[in-house]
């Protein structure tokens, strides 16, 4: 990661408390909606004077209406980034491995939980056919089976409404790598510090508006936070069609 993370931290906006790398951010204002946060993230990717081709991606659900703002704030693309998380045998809410939208599709096992008991290849086979089914159910219900932007040679912006463990990030961020993007660039609200630091080294650049310590829950940094239907993101990624 650039040492460009470095200064953007410590230039962020004083108004929100964020972005004070690597000090404690305590007491921010909660975001009033996605959108707003959307909105605050898209000026500070103005800032950086990102050099197209840009392209925006999102993590559905929450994150479509946050990028569909950096979207429109920078007039670029903006597209899905479908992922879908592997559980482990007894414990579905743990991740073991996540299956990434492409052609083939990218699967990234996680190292720290790939050793559990009944964890290995012939398991994480087996749940690949269910997973892709729901990404292509995404893809369909959302984007209306469009195929998916190309990412080489391009700047990406991976946008969530924000970050707890990172998992899913990061195995979303290795399965873009080899893609070859020019640039890789993670935006979202909200995330701790431990996650932050355990991405560094999948991105170029990272732009996060609280760090909160010590981290609680995402929702909690936002007055909004319900749960989005299918046709609120169809709705938001229409828009941003629309806009451009």
């Amino acid at each position: 990661m650039s040492h460009h993370l470095l200064n953007h931290w410590a230039h962020g906006r004083p108004s929100r408390g964020a972005a004070l790398y690597p000090s404690c951010v305590v007491g921010s204002t909660p975001f009033a909606s996605r959108s707003e946060a959307g909105i605050e993230l898209a000026a500070e990717l103005q800032a950086m004077k990102l050099q197209p081709p840009l392209l925006v991606l999102a993590l559905p659900r929450g994150g479509v209406p946050v990028a569909a703002e950096i979207a429109r704030a920078l007039g670029a693309p903006m597209d899905l980034l479908l992922v879908r998380k592997i559980g482990a045998p007894y414990q579905p809410e743990l991740a073991v491995a996540a299956v990434v939208e492409g052609s083939p599709p990218d699967v990234i096992v996680n190292a720290e939980t790939a050793d559990l008991p009944g964890v290995d290849d012939t398991y994480i086979q087996s749940m690949l056919p269910g997973a892709l089914s729901e990404i292509a159910r995404r893809r369909a219900v959302y984007l209306e089976g469009r195929p998916q932007h190309p990412v080489q040679g391009t700047t990406v912006i991976v946008v969530d409404d924000g970050m707890a463990t990172g998992t899913t990030m990061k195995a979303a961020l290795r399965a873009l790598r080899r893609r070859h993007p020019a640039r890789l660039i993670v935006a979202v609200p909200v995330a701790p510090h431990q996650s932050i630091a355990e991405l560094s080294d999948e991105v170029d650049d990272m732009v996060c508006l609280v760090e909160p310590r010590p981290f609680h829950a995402i929702g909690f940094h936002y007055l909004d936070f319900h749960q989005l239907s299918d046709q609120e993101v169809c709705d938001a990624l229409e828009a941003t069609r629309g806009h451009r």
